[in-house]
């Protein structure tokens, strides 16, 4: 089962140029979101269930909760009359929040909810191709990424909840194989 979490890290500089504006738009594995709780996404690197620090729900069926999200920080500046448009874009694990319940810590479940987190990556890194595929200017800046944001959000919630829904958390063995699958195709794409 998938708990969502999506963080919207905003802050904007607005200054009023006339200049050209040039826009950088890069992948972090930084926040300001306090590092002892999260594990930013590295695709070559998987989750363990020691990062599942989180009291279990235990009226909850669900076995596991993965709790992550993806966010964003942008900004301009002005140097030498020239403006510039910052974004990052950030994906990440929240230990203190995400839980497994005792004798319920198998592979099979660990893959399960490996795959939330590359669900919220797969719409991390959506969203980073949106945000490069269009014009961003000081006056569209707030808006476009807000809307961009809130589709790619939707576009996870969606994924996370038919993941959940065909595979019956986890527990139809064959629809699970086939959701491997798509990650895993999905992700090297991703990677290359």
């Amino acid at each position: 089962m998938k708990y969502i979490i999506s963080l919207f890290v905003f802050s904007f500089f607005y200054i009023s140029i006339n200049a050209q504006i040039t826009t950088n738009i890069t992948w972090v594995e930084k926040s300001s979101m306090n590092d002892a709780d999260i594990i930013y996404y590295d695709i070559s690197k998987k989750l363990i269930w020691d990062n599942f620090k989180a009291e279990p729900n235990l009226p909850n069926p669900i076995a596991a909760i993965t709790s992550s999200g993806f966010g964003y920080t942008a900004g301009m500046h002005s140097k030498n009359g020239k403006g510039q448009i910052n974004v990052e874009v950030y994906c990440y694990f929240s230990k203190l929040k995400s839980w497994v319940k005792a004798g319920r810590n198998t592979d099979y479940i660990l893959n399960h909810e490996q795959h939330h987190f590359d669900a919220t990556y797969i719409a991390a890194q959506l969203f980073l191709k949106k945000i490069k595929a269009v014009k961003l200017t000081t006056s569209t800046m707030n808006a476009q990424l807000a809307l961009l944001y809130k589709e790619c959000c939707t576009g996870m919630n969606n994924m996370q909840t038919r993941y959940d829904r065909e595979t019956k958390n986890g527990q139809l063995i064959l629809q699970q194989e086939k959701w491997n699958t798509f990650f895993n195709e999905k992700l090297l794409t991703l990677k290359n």
